[in-house]
């Protein structure tokens, strides 16, 4: 019996081994140097033969060969090094498995709900983060789900203990789904099929407006008993947080920004399927656009069946400040290189797209003074890659940095690819 017991120890260690997560790197200690690589600054600019010295997790030099190298010297000639990229709104760290429940804390109960935050529900060791950071994905916006005011985000960086160590900037900002205008026959209850008016949707809206006007009383009164939701609005009232707006059509684009412009609130259109329809509202008002992933279908019968091919660049063109959000399916996150990929495709220069998904999402989430280009002074977050990393074929890393620190980039599925890629060799 004792030594059944000692198998089946033995069998849960070597488990645990196999399927741990990786431990993140150590801090900075030595200067890094790398040399010989193309450098994708991120804000447009290409340095041939550059070279990029890293120091206490801060970037200390970017130029060319003629920069002197400090500490460890990496050569990475003929390879490319990019800006870490940069995911927003995503469930990262909130959800492992959509079907267990016990794995799923992306979602609260209730209807206005902006105090609940995302950060003390991140999961430093969730497996899915982890494997985002092979394809160069190094910081993600975590937000909640649910309700109307679904609650509050953070940034966070992938390769950490815990929360208190991941974080960024907490509670960068409120998410709001926006009712929709229209709204889609439920054929399960037996309603036709296809789009029909919201008969509900000033009252939805009024909703909305009543609850931040009672925020405002709330903040800007005498507070005898604690509310919550109330408390966390005052950050969109004193400028300090920004309203991620989640709407997707004309109206509710139009809406959305009259309200948050009444209401003195900086705004982030968040999907905005058809915010090229209404572009150059969006350019006068200066709110910026986290526009929906590329790889989707058109929403809409009548939409071009490009559409999501196009969005950003149509954006981009009209003076929109536009970034590619991750996904709300957060395991899809890992292909948001290939979602700013494939607007090259479209016309936009390559490193128009990777402002899509490093220099412009760090300008609208905030964080552009420590991430989204590779410039002195900023976080070492970055990666060097094989070939063009927007490209899948091209997206191999070799290298990655948080703050100076060499990260590990295996995963769960590098490890079933080298064990499985074993078993045929010499077949």
């Amino acid at each position: 019996m004792k030594y059944i017991k000692y198998i089946y120890s033995v069998l849960i260690l070597c488990c645990t081994i196999t399927f741990a997560q990786q431990t993140p790197a150590d801090k900075q200690t030595e200067a890094i140097t790398i040399t010989g690589a193309t450098v994708h600054v991120g804000d447009g600019t290409v340095i041939e033969n550059g070279t990029v010295v890293l120091e206490d997790g801060k970037i200390q030099a970017v130029g060319n060969s003629n920069i002197t190298s400090k500490g460890k010297v990496i050569d990475a000639t003929g390879k490319h090094i990019y800006p870490g990229f940069i995911a927003a709104n995503t469930s990262l760290g909130l959800v492992e498995i959509n079907a267990v429940n016990a794995s799923n804390d992306q979602a609260e109960m209730g209807s206005m709900i902006p105090h609940v935050r995302s950060l003390i529900a991140y999961n430093a060791e969730s497996k899915v983060v982890e494997s985002m950071r092979p394809n160069g994905i190094l910081t993600a916006q975590v937000k909640p789900n649910g309700g109307r005011f679904s609650g509050t985000s953070s940034i966070m960086q992938l390769d950490a203990w815990n929360w208190e160590d991941a974080a960024i900037k907490t509670d960068d900002g409120v998410h709001l789904n926006w009712p929709s205008s229209f709204s889609r026959g439920r054929w399960w209850l037996g309603e036709p099929r296809g789009l029909k008016p919201n008969n509900n949707y000033s009252k939805q809206v009024g909703d909305i407006a009543n609850f931040v006007k009672e925020s405002k009383a709330y903040l800007n009164g005498k507070r005898t008993t604690k509310n919550l939701p109330y408390d966390a609005m005052e950050g969109l009232f004193n400028g300090t947080q920004k309203l991620y707006v989640h709407v997707n059509d004309e109206k509710g684009i139009t809406d959305a920004v009259s309200f948050a412009k009444a209401n003195g609130i900086n705004m982030v259109v968040v999907g905005g399927l058809q915010a090229h329809l209404v572009a150059s509202m969006l350019k006068s008002n200066n709110v910026p656009v986290l526009i929906n992933r590329t790889h989707t279908l058109p929403a809409n019968e009548d939409q071009d069946y490009d559409l999501p091919y196009k969005n950003p660049k149509l954006l981009a063109d009209a003076g929109v400040l536009v970034g590619i959000h991750g996904h709300n399916s957060n395991f899809q996150t890992r292909n948001l290189p290939f979602y700013a990929g494939q607007v090259v495709g479209q016309g936009m220069s390559k490193e128009g797209a990777l402002k899509l998904i490093t220099s412009n999402i760090a300008k609208i989430l905030g964080i552009d003074d420590q991430l989204g280009t590779i410039e002195v002074g900023k976080n070492a977050t970055l990666f060097v890659s094989e070939g063009d990393a927007l490209d899948m074929r091209g997206n191999q890393l070799t290298h990655a940095f948080i703050d100076g620190r060499a990260i590990s980039l295996e995963t769960h599925q590098t490890e079933l690819w080298k064990r499985y890629s074993n078993k045929y060799k010499g077949n």
